[in-house]
């Protein structure tokens, strides 16, 4: 719902009279006690530093407090001016609030863009408008408000999660929804710690990318949660992202509204396959946050960033009293790829040493029930655990909660903390706050999961952001003869490029296509065959055709004079019949590519996201197997091998079934360079198809290409 045009999110400074305010003023302040105004004063009363103003010319005192009529008749300029008025009311008062020279204003009232009519929609831009001509900073409307725990300024009229002291690891809390916000918040009463709780509502100037920005310079927070639905400008939220990751605060999001929409109407294979989600995946991890794919994810994740460093290792300990959470740890590890390689010896000695034989000294490492009555053998065998440099973390299965448990943690934090590494406790009771999980959400050196999926995949989104600082992607640069070269390529309106177009265009970036040779009859075709020798392949020529198998315009393997005329007459007869509207050129006789793993490589330049890269499993299943992945672009080699390694038919690409293995680093140089093209032509090209590149050892060609050419359409906000 935001109307903001703003690309590049605020800056600390820019907002710290609105979330950080040494004085609040409440217009619209009422004596009954439900009303927005009185439950806001009381949130603020006993916990606020600075100074709360009232505001409202019906009244002089409200209980003790004195009540001005207005703006003017203040004491003192607040930071902020709270809004609790209904919607009608808001315009003048906001003229108000600039005539005084009050720097921002935070707008409580619904009836905006929010209920979806143009007059409702034009008034929130209007208001919205009118504060950025002044220079005026907006929260909301339609918004629940903020908590700023640092200086007690609890400005809401919801009900608030009791303060509690800050921790060195507290979380910073974005929350587009006021009501989801407060209620993650709430992980306050479990002994979660909060620096900040700040939401956004119909983010009409102030939204979700700005709070993970402000916070990003806030050293009062360790780490950044974000619940959101969706900015107007994604490459703003991208922004933020990096701001974030320049300060080394870690950003954890989980992201509602995951449907898929656009695609239907989109005339390439990877149009149809690049939808929202997978948009804001690739854009969040090319800002190097960590994305939670659950709602009940969000706060253990990023109370385990708050806690920790940087891994000193890749490998992960398990250790647990109880054989089938041992067996549980092991799965979880497999399933998210975090390795669990097997203690050193002079480990397994201390292990082999303290575990009674029905035990396990290995990794996971069951200690069996027998620490009831031996506890110093946990200690022992996670103390060893701990000291082995293979390992960045352990993992501490806890199966029950009682006293006995919750006397073992302090032990263990020590141990943590002597060694320098976290332990993350994984709590399998569905006693979900029984005694000791208090202990361990206020503890610096573990961290508690009460799943022991979210705890894996946890230590392998820590794994990878470690990963990600070694090897930040490269910038890539193209030279200006080549784009030019490229650029000659581009027809100015609007079209679809044929396969031959497209493959110049390929061929402009150092991308091997097959040999081709266009015709326009049978005899020319004949020829053609003739010159490339043995079997040949025959497409249709048509811009207007995409897909050309399904219209009949593919036939492989031909060979022979008589069967080349055959084929030419079949396609252009059936292409006729199935697009009887469409230009049809002729045909293309093809060099026939040795058979290996066909791979589609495209590009969707979303308005909103811009060039985006698309790697699958191509040919004609394409959109059947829907295994793709993608990434903002450009990428560079590395980032291409990763991509390539994430898909689920990855496996392939090692060799099936007598094939050779494809080369790799071949292929994903060729995939930086469809990248590198996508982001140097980003105003001209639209979509960009290549399905499929053949794959066989050291050859990459592709075979097959389509390209829609044209200004991008405006994005919808």
């Amino acid at each position: 719902m935001s109307s903001s045009e703003r690309l590049e999110p605020y800056r600390r400074a820019d907002l710290r009279p609105l979330y950080d305010p040494k004085s609040v003023a409440i217009i619209g302040a009422s004596p009954r006690p439900t009303s927005f105004g009185a439950r806001t004063a009381s949130n603020l009363r006993g916990f606020f530093g600075g100074r709360t103003l009232l505001v409202n010319d019906k009244y002089d005192r409200i209980g003790e407090t004195p009540c001005y009529p207005n703006l003017r008749a203040l004491p003192q300029l607040p930071d902020v001016a709270l809004i609790t008025t209904p919607a009608a009311s808001v315009e003048p008062i906001i003229e108000d609030c600039i005539d005084a020279g009050i720097p921002s204003v935070m707008l409580y009232a619904s009836g905006f863009a929010e209920i979806g009519t143009p007059e409702a929609i034009e008034t929130q831009n209007r208001i919205v408008r009118r504060a950025r001509e002044a220079n005026l900073r907006l929260l909301g409307p339609n918004c629940v408000g903020l908590l700023n725990y640092t200086s007690g300024a609890r400005i809401t009229f919801a009900a608030v999660p009791e303060t509690r002291p800050l921790a060195p690891f507290a979380i910073g809390l974005v929350s587009q929804s006021g009501a989801l916000g407060f209620a993650l918040a709430q992980a306050i009463e479990r002994g979660v710690s909060f620096s900040h709780v700040l939401t956004s509502g119909n983010s009409g100037d102030v939204d979700v990318a700005d709070w993970i920005a402000v916070l990003a310079e806030d050293p009062a927070c360790a780490v950044i949660a974000c619940a959101f639905e969706g900015i107007a400008h994604p490459l703003k939220m991208l922004a933020a992202a990096e701001r974030a990751w320049e300060h080394d605060k870690p950003l954890v999001v989980f992201k509602l509204a995951t449907g898929e929409t656009g695609a239907a109407a989109a005339l390439s294979h990877t149009g149809s396959l690049a939808g929202s989600d997978a948009s804001w995946r690739a854009l969040f991890e090319r800002g190097g946050a960590v994305v939670v794919d659950n709602f009940e994810d969000l706060i253990e994740t990023a109370a385990f960033f708050g806690k920790v460093g940087r891994p000193k290792a890749e490998g992960v300990a398990v250790l647990a009293g109880s054989g089938g959470a041992a067996i549980m740890g092991a799965d979880s590890a497999e399933q998210h790829g975090v390795p669990l390689p097997q203690p050193e010896p002079r480990v397994r000695a201390v292990l082999e040493a303290r575990i009674p034989p029905f035990g396990a000294p290995r990794n996971p490492c069951d200690v069996t029930a027998q620490v009831i009555s031996d506890p110093e053998s946990l200690m022992a065998c996670a103390d060893a655990l701990l000291s082995d440099p293979n390992y960045a973390a352990l993992v501490y299965g806890c199966p029950y909660a009682y006293a006995p448990a919750t006397e073992r943690l302090p032990h263990l934090s020590a141990l943590a903390r002597r060694h320098g590494k976290p332990i993350c406790a994984v709590w399998l009771t569905q006693y979900l706050e029984g005694p000791g999980s208090d202990v361990i959400e206020r503890d610096p050196d573990i961290a508690i999961f009460r799943s022991m999926d979210r705890c894996f995949a946890a230590l392998a989104a820590w794994t990878a952001r470690a990963d990600r600082a070694a090897h930040l992607p490269a910038g890539l640069i193209v030279d200006a003869e080549r784009r030019a070269r490229a650029a000659a390529l581009l027809p100015l309106g609007e079209t679809v490029l044929g396969e031959r177009d497209t493959k110049a265009l390929l061929a402009a970036y150092d991308v091997a296509t097959s040999r081709d040779i266009p015709v326009a009859n049978a005899d020319e075709a004949v020829e053609a065959a003739r010159r490339l020798g043995g079997k040949v392949a025959m497409k249709i020529d048509s811009p207007d055709i995409a897909h050309k198998s399904e219209a009949g315009g593919v036939v492989l393997g031909v060979e022979g004079e008589a069967a080349v005329r055959a084929a030419f007459d079949a396609i252009m007869s059936s292409c006729a019949k199935a697009a009887p509207g469409a230009t049809l050129h002729g045909v293309i006789v093809q060099e026939m590519v040795a058979a290996g793993v066909e791979i589609i490589v495209g590009i969707k330049n979303d308005p909103g996201f811009g060039p985006m890269i698309l790697i699958g499993l191509g040919g004609v299943l394409t959109e059947l197997l829907r295994d793709s992945v993608t990434a903002l672009a450009p990428v560079d080699e590395r980032e291409a091998l990763h991509l390539l390694a994430r898909l689920r038919g990855a496996a392939i690409l090692d060799g099936f079934r007598g094939s050779p293995p494809v080369d790799r680093g071949v292929l994903a140089r060729t995939i930086s360079r469809i990248s590198v093209l996508a982001c140097a032509h980003r105003d001209r090209l639209r979509e960009l198809d290549v399905n499929p590149l053949i794959c066989r050892g050291e050859s990459v060609i592709a075979v097959d290409g389509l390209a829609v050419v044209g200004p991008l359409p405006e994005r919808e906000s």
